[in-house]
């Protein structure tokens, strides 16, 4: 190997190996900020204009490097109550995984994309499928979901960790 191509091939490596090089980077998981217990509440609104105050208690475990989360939601109002579980993976800025809802006998799929301190998702399964955008910031978290095909129109949620 010539002198040339040795030091181009050295100033490689280096460039490679230097702390926030590009070459390396790899998206940060946002489930590490999230792991916890969380609680709050927030509001649920319906096709007919109603709208009723839900509380809500969360539980976020983050397995491995932080590219693991197994979340569970549990919210009451005086006319609804849910129940959601949800395995979730995060590879590289996209998530999967699955969830279900114990209320309704519901289950289905969970895709979409993480990035810094914000998640945009999409839940589908046979009998019910939602857009959901969660952000987390510190101790707080807000949480929105936007129902299709129910008499439910959107639930937002204002978590604070405990």
């Amino acid at each position: 190997m010539s002198g040339s191509s040795l030091t181009r091939t050295a100033l490689l490596l280096a460039s490679l190996t230097l702390p926030g090089s590009a070459a390396l980077a790899a998206p940060i998981s946002p489930f590490a900020a999230m792991a916890g217990t969380w609680s709050g509440g927030g509001v649920l609104s319906t096709t007919d204009g109603q709208q009723e105050q839900l509380r809500c208690r969360a539980a976020y475990n983050v397995a491995g490097a932080g590219e693991q989360l197994r979340l569970n939601i549990r919210c009451a109002s005086p006319s609804y109550n849910f129940d959601l579980a949800s395995d979730v993976e995060y590879h590289g800025g996209a998530i999967s995984g699955s969830w279900s809802e114990t209320s309704r006998n519901a289950s289905g799929t969970l895709s979409g994309r993480a990035s810094g301190d914000r998640v945009q998702a999409a839940a589908r399964g046979d009998s019910f499928s939602a857009n959901l955008s969660l952000t987390t910031r510190g101790g707080r978290q807000t949480v929105s979901i936007q129902p299709q095909g129910t008499n439910v129109t959107s639930v937002s949620l204002a978590l604070n960790r405990r």
